[in-house]
């Protein structure tokens, strides 16, 4: 028994190092997930359990924007009125938008979110690595 333990409790620490970083801009969804998936590699059912838990808390209290800054981006793009593209695919946290047909934005500097780009997706404002074109925020 104390072997198991030490084993949840290796997969608990690694896990919150590891999670902190990989699901800081994902969100709750894909913070609990990749939290599931580590767990349940390091320690079986039980870390799942407990990788979802620290993902998902992870994932949604590190959010790119902020609980302060989020309104007045989306009240800022509002404001911009840029054309919205449709986009067949799911509008979520890595989806990755096409080459062609997007139009991508620079985040004005008083938002601090130097290294992303913003556009309009299916009437949603997202934040977008310019070199990987993945979303890494959806603004609702």
């Amino acid at each position: 028994m104390p072997k198991f333990i030490n084993v949840i409790a290796a997969a608990f620490l690694t896990l919150s190092s590891g999670v902190c970083v990989q699901a800081q801009a994902q969100g709750l969804a894909r913070g609990a997930q990749d939290g599931a998936e580590r767990g349940g590699n390091i320690a079986g059912p039980l870390g799942a359990a407990v990788g979802s838990a620290i993902g998902g808390a992870v994932g949604s209290a590190n959010e790119i924007l902020g609980v302060d800054r989020r309104e007045r981006f989306r009240i800022y793009t509002l404001g911009e009125r840029r054309p919205s593209v449709a986009f067949s695919g799911q509008v979520r946290v890595g989806t990755v938008l096409p080459k062609e047909g997007v139009i991508y934005y620079d985040v004005p500097p008083e938002f601090a979110l130097k290294g992303y780009n913003y556009t309009i997706v299916n009437d949603h404002p997202v934040l977008v690595e310019p070199g990987t074109r993945r979303i890494v925020e959806v603004i609702n």
